[in-house]
């Protein structure tokens, strides 16, 4: 667990997304341990999914063309494991409790843990019911990432005490997606974490920009991006690893 909060360390941290077999798992494999190279310090792998309630229109319309594409848990598990003889970067999951449930907790952790995976992120499962994963997530080694909205208020402190390997800060409310401007006031979050916690903050929903990149950093200790990455895969297709690992790099320079 320890790799995902060294990330943190004398720097702030780039936390990037991409959904697994989108355009394909080929892809996938090709783009992550590039991204590592461009600067990003921890790389989120989506699960397709066809009901992810978290996500904006841009990594929907990605899960549906991974899905079709014929993307499957079991093939994600096995190109985690040509990705991890790329590259040591930390790896997390990004999925649905459902997908966990209908796969089993024990054997998804398992799996995950086997194949090189670093953390676990379930946007969909509350804090509160986090004992329905957190029992494997500790037999594997996994860390179970906890998220905190503008809407959590008197909850950011109790979440925040028993959180690992980093928070992830929602900075809006509603759905992943590009945002020309985020409003919520991040710095008051970070502070009542911080009031509890050492653990790193990291910002993610909504940042596009490298100017919208620094101006989190400053409040936070890392930036999550998304869907703007995403929105270059879609772009780009199976040409996309030289735009996006240059996106990247921008991104990546600016919170530096």
């Amino acid at each position: 667990m320890s790799r995902v909060s060294d990330i943190f360390k004398n720097q702030k941290a780039f936390i990037a997304f991409v959904t697994a077999g989108d355009p394909c798992l080929e892809i996938t494999e090709e783009l992550i341990p590039a991204m590592a190279e461009a600067g990003a310090d921890l790389i989120e792998i989506g699960i397709p999914f066809s009901d992810p309630v978290a996500e904006g229109i841009v990594i929907q319309e990605a899960d549906m063309r991974a899905l079709k594409a014929g993307t499957t848990t079991d093939k994600i598990f096995e190109s985690v494991k040509r990705i991890r003889e790329k590259t040591d970067v930390p790896l997390a999951f990004m999925t649905y409790i459902n997908p966990i449930y209908v796969y089993g907790p024990d054997k998804f952790l398992k799996k995950s843990s086997e194949c090189g995976i670093d953390a676990l992120i379930v946007p969909d499962m509350p804090f509160e019911e986090k004992q329905e994963l957190q029992p494997f997530c500790e037999k594997y080694g996994v860390a179970l990432i906890s998220l905190i909205a503008p809407t959590s208020k008197e909850r950011i402190q109790m979440i925040a005490k028993e959180a690992e390997g980093f928070l992830y800060c929602v900075s809006s409310m509603g759905v992943t997606g590009v945002r020309k401007e985020i409003t919520t006031n991040i710095s008051d979050m970070v502070s009542m974490v911080k009031t509890v916690s050492g653990i790193p903050c990291a910002v993610g929903f909504g940042i596009s920009t490298p100017e919208q990149a620094a101006d989190m950093a400053k409040q936070a200790d890392g930036v999550i991006v998304g869907s703007a990455i995403v929105k270059l895969a879609a772009q780009y297709g199976k040409e996309c690893v030289e735009p996006v690992c240059r996106y990247v790099s921008q991104m990546k320079a600016a919170i530096s």
